[in-house]
């Protein structure tokens, strides 16, 4: 792995995890054709970014270790975020929020390093099941492929309606 990982620093960083993270979404929203793209990218604005940033600085505030970023020379490539162990019980399990490395940085090891940072912070976490689980895309070949590699596996699955 050709990065760096440390927790985050909202002094230092909120500006480049910003920007993963609305690559994160953008991608996430182009995978699901034209409606989703634009709903995502709808919802992109200046507020959903200060509401998104204020609610990490409160996640770190209560456990620095749950976002964890890599970096390299030039900046930051990805990050990890695992919900604080006060949310444990929404899953009865540990959570990762999300995981993003930048495309360019995909296949270096970099997103294997952020998966066990994240692992050893829920290890640690008082979890009513020793579980860690996450959401991802059943149309994403490249992260099934990923995490199954890392023992993942089917554990329910999640049903979703309009507000």
């Amino acid at each position: 792995m050709d990065a760096t990982l440390q927790p985050y620093d909202a002094e230092t960083d909120r500006t480049a995890l910003w920007a993963l993270k609305r690559a994160f979404e953008t991608e996430l929203g182009a995978a699901g054709g034209d409606e989703k793209a634009t709903a995502y990218d709808a919802k992109l604005t200046d507020d959903y970014r200060e509401r998104w940033l204020a609610w990490v600085d409160r996640c770190v505030a209560g456990d620095p270790r749950c976002v964890t970023v890599a970096e390299r020379d030039d900046g930051l490539i990805g990050y990890v975020f695992l919900l604080p162990e006060r949310l444990a019980f929404v899953w009865d399990a540990a959570v990762v929020n999300e995981l993003y490395v930048a495309p360019e940085r995909r296949g270096t090891g970099v997103a294997d390093g952020l998966l066990a940072a994240a692992i050893d912070v829920a290890r640690e976490q008082d979890l009513p099941l020793d579980r860690l689980l996450l959401d991802v895309d059943p149309e994403n070949d490249r992260a099934r492929a990923f995490y199954d590699r890392h023992g993942f596996e089917p554990w329910g699955e999640i049903v979703a309606r309009e507000l």
